[in-house]
């Protein structure tokens, strides 16, 4: 980006000194606009996204710091940088005001002609690598978000065909179901590995929003001990519980609760030895509720106690002999406790003493009302068992869309399989099914464009329509429901979520 591509606002209710300024930046081969006034200045700001603003601290309306304050707090202005200037305002404590207020630079008047220049042009080359550096960041997530879809797209198949062995042939012989279950097992953690570097992404960008209810704790940690009882008995360790009284609860998304917890249990296993021993305790404490995860494995360096939630941080205590992962569970497991208003910490005697983990969150209230409420409810939905549909699969990953089929043929279902979006709107009309699984990502038009097709055909409008696809940002699914889906699976989707699928909407009203 060279000078001329770079815009200057100088901001000034002087005539005479903005000319004088804007006729020193134009010598020096620099575009500049003018504005004379704070309200003015930030509408210009906002307006034309400047590199950089000259900002005058006198102004006739807004005090020119209140205006810098204004423009870093704004989102859309927030990356331009401000060069202060004044000729009242020239003590030492002015400019520590406006340097913590947010003025990149500040100087005291009058102001030598070469100086202006030298500080503006210093400023730009500032400005030309963080537009770099912000572009860099946003083709990263774009990269990221792609790689996360093309990654996923090649274990859906894979974990349908598990899904369809495991249907057909629960009963094989011993050997094929150790094969089968180390497939399923090196599937979830690609899926983990994923799943973290998105999330990672989206705390780094404060984007990752989280569903907040109150949550039963019990319910918080059975989930996490599902996801990792196998684990442990594959290595034959023994795993004590102290679950919490089931009216201990806390306020936040149990989903993301539970990640953090599946990320302290598969560590422990993980730097837990063969027959190691593993425990798992909830309980009350000060208005807070205390989670802990502790193993008699292979402990941690005191020296190591905090580094280890930093960020691609290797859990490896022993300091070498690298182990599989990425290195950003715990980092993300501490950010995600934080973001819930609680702390993560971790304790060891040193190396080869073991180690522990202790979350606390506050507690929520006691909420007797919600208690009663909930327990049928959970029950009801536990018991009930999905009639078949009529269902179309429109996928234009052939894979994807042949292994979903069978599959959800042997839940009970009566399936179709169009490869496009055009197909699968020619078999919608024709066939009339009872429910839609498509995904978004389809080469002949968006699933978006097919889910709006099927709304607006009087047909079509009532099908259940629920969208499978490897974009997994809130941004994909809350575009996906503004175009008209029932719900949003992200791939790949276990058989368990499928088989509890009701897949038609509920009546009107």
């Amino acid at each position: 980006m060279n000078q001329q591509e770079q815009l200057i606002l100088n901001v000034d209710d002087t005539d005479a000194a903005r000319y004088a300024r804007t006729r020193i930046l134009t010598k020096a081969g620099l575009r500049v606009v003018e504005a004379a006034s704070g309200t003015e200045a930030l509408a210009l700001a906002r307006e034309l996204r400047p590199d950089l603003i000259l900002l005058d601290v006198k102004l006739p309306d807004i005090h020119g710091m209140e205006v810098c304050a204004r423009l870093k707090a704004d989102p859309a202005t927030s990356f331009i940088l401000v060069l202060q200037t004044s000729a009242s305002y020239i003590g030492v404590a002015d400019k520590i005001r406006a340097l913590e207020g947010g003025a990149d630079n500040y100087l005291f008047e009058p102001i030598e002609p070469a100086e202006l220049v030298a500080n503006v042009q210093a400023l730009l080359r500032l400005a030309k690598v963080e537009n770099e550096m912000r572009e860099m960041d946003r083709r990263k997530d774009e990269f990221l978000a792609i790689l996360a879809h093309e990654l996923r797209n090649p274990l859906v198949p894979i974990r349908n065909a598990v899904g369809i062995l495991n249907t057909r042939a629960p009963h094989a012989p011993e050997w094929e179901l150790r094969a089968r279950a180390t497939i399923s097992h090196h599937l979830d953690h690609m899926v983990r590995l994923v799943d973290d570097l998105l999330d990672v992404s989206r705390l780094s960008h404060n984007k990752l929003a989280l569903q907040s209810r109150r949550t039963a704790v019990q319910d918080i940690l059975e989930r996490a001990l599902e996801a990792t009882r196998d684990l442990m008995q594959r290595k034959h360790q023994q795993l004590a519980t102290e679950m919490a009284d089931p009216a201990l609860a806390v306020t936040g998304d149990e989903v993301r609760l539970a990640q953090v917890l599946i990320n302290l249990l598969h560590n422990a296993a993980k730097f837990t030895p063969e027959g190691g021993h593993i425990r798992l305790s909830a309980a009350a404490a000060g208005g807070r509720v205390v989670i802990t995860v502790s193993d008699d494995g292979i402990g941690i360096s005191q020296g190591r106690l905090e580094e280890i939630f930093g960020m691609f941080a290797q859990a490896n205590g022993l300091g070498r002999d690298r182990q599989d992962g990425l290195g950003i569970g715990l980092s993300l497991a501490k950010n995600l406790i934080e973001l819930h208003g609680g702390t993560l910490t971790a304790d060891s005697a040193g190396l080869g003493q073991g180690s522990s983990f202790r979350v606390e969150l506050p507690q929520a209230p006691p909420d007797a009302e919600a208690t009663a409420v909930a327990a049928p409810a959970q029950a009801v939905t536990g018991n009930t068992v999905p009639g078949p549909r009529r269902i179309l699969v429109v996928d234009d990953n052939v894979d994807i869309a042949d292994t979903m089929k069978e599959l959800m043929e042997l839940l009970g279902h009566q399936v179709e399989v169009a490869y496009s979006g055009g197909g699968g709107m020619r078999r919608a009309l024709q066939s009339r099914p009872d429910a839609i699984m498509l995904d978004i990502g389809l080469k002949d038009m968006t699933g978006h464009d097919l889910v709006r097709m099927l709304r607006a055909d009087e047909a079509t409008r009532g099908i259940y329509l629920l969208a499978c696809s490897g974009f997994s940002s809130d941004e994909d699914k809350r575009q996906a429901f503004d175009a008209g889906v029932d719900d949003y699976l992200v791939k790949p989707v276990d058989l368990d979520t499928l088989a509890q699928l009701e897949l038609r909407r509920p009546p009107a009203g």
